[in-house]
């Protein structure tokens, strides 16, 4: 038999609310994380890594000039697209996706921050536009 107080915890873990849409705000938020060494907006430049202008939905390595990882490179012959499940899985931890890739972070443990943060470079079209 099982007791209620487990029958309780497990619905209330059943009943938990996921998070139902991205908040851009936090997005933008947790894009300073990123800016040491990306830029986003109509004057993005090269930093350590690519302006992410129009990343979502890019093909890899798709900014001209930029020198890229042979992994991105390899991603990018392949025709790999930085969709938003892609992306989601290079923000968790980016040597999975790339692991001889050039970009030194660990990654965001928290899934409802990699979706604002995705959200948050949705916004922006390869020109720098929202």
């Amino acid at each position: 038999m099982r007791s209620p107080l487990l029958i309780a915890l497990l619905l209330g873990v059943a009943a938990a609310p996921a998070q139902a849409e991205p908040d851009i705000a936090k997005g933008e938020t947790s894009f300073k994380k990123c800016m040491a060494c990306h830029a986003i907006g109509p004057d993005a430049k090269a930093k350590v890594g690519p302006p992410l202008n129009g990343i979502v939905g890019a093909k890899w390595a798709h900014f001209e000039g930029y020198a890229y990882s042979q992994d991105i490179k390899d991603g990018a012959a392949a025709g790999k697209v930085w969709d938003e499940a892609t992306l989601d899985g290079y923000l968790t931890n980016p040597k999975v996706l790339a692991p001889k890739g050039k970009m030194a972070f660990a990654g965001i443990r928290s899934e409802d921050e990699r979706k604002d943060l995705i959200a948050f470079l949705a916004q922006f079209k390869a020109d720098g536009s929202k």
